[in-house]
């Protein structure tokens, strides 16, 4: 996956150089139409309309936007580039499909918690089966969710000294599950506070940014992770609001236990 996406930036950085701005417009350049518009430019076709004219399904809709970034200076050097990158790329996308068969296979015994660790949100299978790979699925291994997380380098450090804690940033762990999920938690994010762990990630993106809301969220996955298949359960998501009831109900203790301090007895009862 790393040389595909090294591919696909030289693809670009040679289309810049062309001043092509393809993918300005095209989610990615490894797109059908992407490919589609690549492959006549290097047989010699240059028009922009006519290339524009190649895109499919829903990039139809933006024919005058990608006419306008087809307009550029792609010469004949550029055409070689352009051939011989796509050539790797074919050649790498081979070699994942054959691994990724080779990994649904490898995974088999494993097909009910690979199901289950994908009820978790921003989880797919790629995720669920490196959450396997590197813990092995058993959770016995670990006495606690707190100790999966620290040998996974998700746990903060803390550094103490005269009696002064302050965090000392990520620990070094597993770098190929962590890795994984921190990118499971950045797809969360784009879930935009649909979910509990979507809602957690914006609550700290705008407060901490979105690097450590992102390691907060695959820490929360994680331990979530932990514990389903140390119970063999689904995920079970604690609603978007959970840090606002969690909070409101804090601040009710607070205020009850402030009015008992002071001697009052205090009885509630929710409003009508």
């Amino acid at each position: 996956m790393g040389d595909r996406t090294r591919e696909a930036t030289r693809l670009e950085l040679m289309l810049e150089d062309a001043s092509i701005k393809l993918s300005s417009v095209a989610s990615s350049l490894t797109t059908v139409s992407a490919r589609a518009m690549l492959r006549a430019m290097i047989a010699g076709q240059r028009d922009p309309l006519v290339l524009a004219e190649m895109a499919k399904t829903r990039m139809r809709t933006k024919i005058p936007e990608l006419a306008q970034a087809l307009d550029g200076h792609f010469e004949a050097h550029h055409a070689v580039l352009a051939a011989a990158i796509l050539d790797r790329l074919e050649l790498v996308e081979h070699a994942l499909a054959d691994l990724d068969q080779a990994i649904a296979t490898a995974c088999a015994p494993w097909a009910h918690q690979l199901q289950l660790l994908q009820t978790i949100p921003g989880v797919g299978a790629k995720a669920a089966q490196v959450i396997i790979a590197e813990t092995g699925a058993d959770m016995s291994r670990f006495p606690s969710a707190a100790h999966l997380a620290a040998w996974a380098g998700l746990a903060p450090g803390i550094s103490e000294s005269a009696g002064r804690r302050a965090p000392t940033g990520k620990r070094h762990g597993n770098k190929w599950l962590t890795s994984a999920l921190v990118e499971a938690a950045a797809a969360t994010g784009r879930m935009h506070g649909r979910n509990h762990l979507a809602a957690q990630h914006d609550r700290l993106a705008r407060r901490r940014g979105a690097g450590r809301a992102q390691i907060a969220v695959a820490h929360s996955i994680l331990v979530s992770a932990y514990y389903m298949l140390a119970r063999d359960e689904p995920y079970q998501d604690l609603g978007p609001d959970w840090h606002t009831r969690r909070n409101t109900e804090a601040h009710t203790r607070r205020l009850v236990a402030q009015l008992e301090h002071l001697g009052h007895t205090v009885h509630l009862e929710p409003a009508a």
